[in-house]
């Protein structure tokens, strides 16, 4: 019997269509991803799934008494707890059927009560609920995770684990996953990889991570144009199945727009033609047209266009050499008399997990940053392009026109003067969205315009250090086939598989026991070589147990830096404040109809007070904004 089943589901934000009549069944023990442009809907697809959202029309059927449970995108806001607390509340509901069963059984029950009695009973025996602390005590022995410590004194990547581990405490049947691998690093990926895939249930997920989507997922479930399409078995089938149905699809377009055309000319012809016309074919027009208006309407959208500006200036053989670098911090080494040539036309991907030295050896070899010991030296004829450079100086007042254009109207591309708005077209950006102030962006929006800026700057040593975050896997792909025709030199930092394996040549690897070695080829390759990576996300050191919890005494000040969960605040206010102007504007506009007030007050005073509330959280999200991004500057 199916999980569950969307029927014919229909949902829009305002005027934009999110579902059209989407349909969608899941059955047990299936691996499901569901794949879509950023901004098509899929996160709101879980959230109508969980009840968080409703459709406007259409239904979403359940087995009875199924148990769904989802790994939340955000990290836990209340971090001042342990482990066992946090996932303890992973049963809240299963405690509260406990309750309700101790409760009943001590009244005199009549035969309905007695059944209502033994079905509570059951539902607590299918998810032996009975001992809450063992059910807790069990998942954290698993998962390998210790119950005692606090949340404030883990990593990103521990606590991500800790929140699966309150996901599966309540022994799910549909787990839900929003991009799980954000963030984390090679080693985390992997251990939820593992995990995910030993789950007994079924899983529905969404992730840009195209390695975590082939290894996991037994069919594909796209979001396209408002539609939902299964696709069965693995990424790469779909990838050739899809190629196959948009090919179709265009001929199927040409076919028809070409019977309209000569329908069209056929209904315009003269006077003699109009009395002898087959009433019939003119309402087979009619139908032609408005099947017309609705494939308008389902029209796709236009394909991600990069083009990277390449210097005409040639840099020298020997682009960057490093002779025995070592550097560290407060006594930890992380680079230990490294030698390295960087020569012309080199493609490499830094491979290793987080806190080992990736970014700090890139501002090594770009001459930011001096070793601890050790030379540098850098090839001549050098035009730099460096992706995190830019991240830094991303402007959060400007428009995106003004950023990429540098408040120019016309940028120079490939020897030709371009309108910056149709050059951001090709990165997805409409004529609307190019002048929205850049502190309205997501992350991902945010990283395109860093790349769009960086890619009109004549270059022959591309420096990327995460580029690939938060890109939807369309333009991801784009991305790579336009580095892979890149002439220059290229040195990417990615914890993104796939894009390593495509996009480079050799990798310099950070492996267990401080070695920085290089091998030829992609990640793959190196995978081969049966070598592991240097962790340093170790529970027990540099922490403290308690809810006070802070760095090691001995250890030197650092200025105080945002909080992963604040840095994960900071990035979704933008789109809270940009949903909050748009649900102003739109009641502002209400109000502003000369038929407004000559309605009855019980409908005036409701959109009054609306506006009110929604102008009062935008003040607050704006606060709260200009806090965070004071803490981080």
């Amino acid at each position: 019997m199916s999980l569950l089943t969307i029927d014919d589901i229909s949902l829009e934000f305002g005027d934009l269509p999110i579902l059209r009549h989407a349909n969608l069944t899941l059955e047990p023990n299936e691996r499901v991803c569901l794949v879509g442009r950023n901004g098509a809907g899929k996160s709101t697809l879980l959230k109508l799934i969980t009840g968080e959202q409703q459709p406007d029309s259409g239904e979403i059927r359940y087995r009875q008494a199924l148990r769904i449970s989802q790994l939340q995108q955000a990290l836990p806001n209340e971090l001042n707890q342990t482990v066992h607390e946090f996932v303890a509340g992973g049963l809240v509901h299963l405690g509260e059927l406990i309750r309700q069963y101790h409760r009943l059984s001590e009244q005199p029950l009549d035969d309905r009560g007695l059944r209502e009695l033994q079905d509570l009973q059951h539902r607590i025996d299918a998810e032996g609920g009975w001992n809450l602390d063992q059910r807790v005590e069990t998942i954290l022995s698993e998962l390998d995770i210790p119950g005692d410590k606090y949340l404030n004194a883990m990593s990103g990547g521990w606590q991500r684990r800790v929140g699966l581990a309150r996901a599966l405490v309540s022994n799910p049947e549909l787990l839900l996953l929003d991009e799980p691998t954000n963030h984390l690093d090679l080693a985390a990926i992997q251990w939820l990889e593992d995990r995910i895939r030993n789950f007994a249930g079924s899983v529905l997920f969404i992730t840009h991570d195209r390695a975590f989507l082939q290894r996991l997922a037994t069919r594909i479930v796209e979001l396209d144009r408002t539609r939902l399409t299964s696709w069965p078995g693995d990424y790469r089938n779909f990838l050739r199945r899809k190629e196959e149905a948009l090919h179709a699809e265009s001929l199927d377009k040409q076919q028809f727009e070409k019977k309209l055309g000569e329908e069209e000319a056929w209904i315009r012809q003269g006077i003699k033609a109009r009395r002898t016309r087959n009433e019939g074919r003119v309402r087979a027009l009619e139908a032609m047209r408005e099947e017309y208006a609705e494939r308008q309407k389902l029209k796709r959208q236009s394909k991600a266009r990069i083009h990277i500006e390449e210097s005409d200036n040639e840099s020298g053989r020997k682009v960057i050499e490093l002779h025995s670098v070592s550097h560290g911090y407060g006594g930890e080494p992380l680079i230990n008399k490294l030698s390295l040539k960087v020569l012309r036309g080199d493609r490499i991907g830094l491979v290793g997990n987080n806190g080992v030295g990736k970014s700090t050896l890139l501002k090594i070899m770009l001459g930011e940053l001096t070793p601890d010991s050790g030379t540098v030296k850098l090839g001549t004829n050098l035009d730099t392009g460096y992706f995190d450079q830019m991240r830094r100086e991303l402007d959060p007042n400007k428009t995106i026109a003004e950023v990429v254009g540098d408040g120019r109207e016309y940028i120079r591309i490939g020897g030709k003067d371009r309108h910056v708005i149709g050059y951001l077209r090709g990165f997805l950006f409409s004529a609307k969205r190019a002048m929205t102030p850049v502190r309205a962006l997501s992350g991902g929006e945010k990283n395109r315009v860093i790349l769009a800026r960086l890619f009109t700057r004549p270059t022959n040593l591309l420096v990327l250090d995460e580029p690939t975050n938060d890109l939807d896997v369309e333009t991801l792909e784009v991305l790579e086939e336009k580095l892979v025709e890149y002439q220059g030199t290229l040195i990417v930092v990615s914890h993104d598989r796939e894009f390593l394996d495509n996009a480079v040549t050799s990798v310099l690897a950070f492996e267990e026991g401080g070695r920085v070695q290089s091998y030829a080829g992609g990640y793959s390759q190196w995978l081969k070589h049966g070598r592991r990576l240097k962790e340093t996300d170790d529970l027990n050191r540099g922490r403290n147990d308690g809810p006070d919890a802070s760095a090691d005494a001995t250890a030197p000040a650092k200025p105080k830096k945002l909080s992963y969960k604040h840095k994960l605040e900071l990035e979704q206010l933008p789109d809270r404040i940009e949903q909050l102007e748009q649900q102003i504007a739109d009641l502002e506009k209400r109000i502003a109809d000369p038929e407004f007030y000559n309605q009855a007050f019980e409908k005036v005073q409701p959109v009054m007070e609306e506006l009110k509330t929604r102008q009062a959280e935008l003040d607050q999200a704006m606060a709260r904004w200009d806090e965070l991004e004071n803490q981080q500057a």
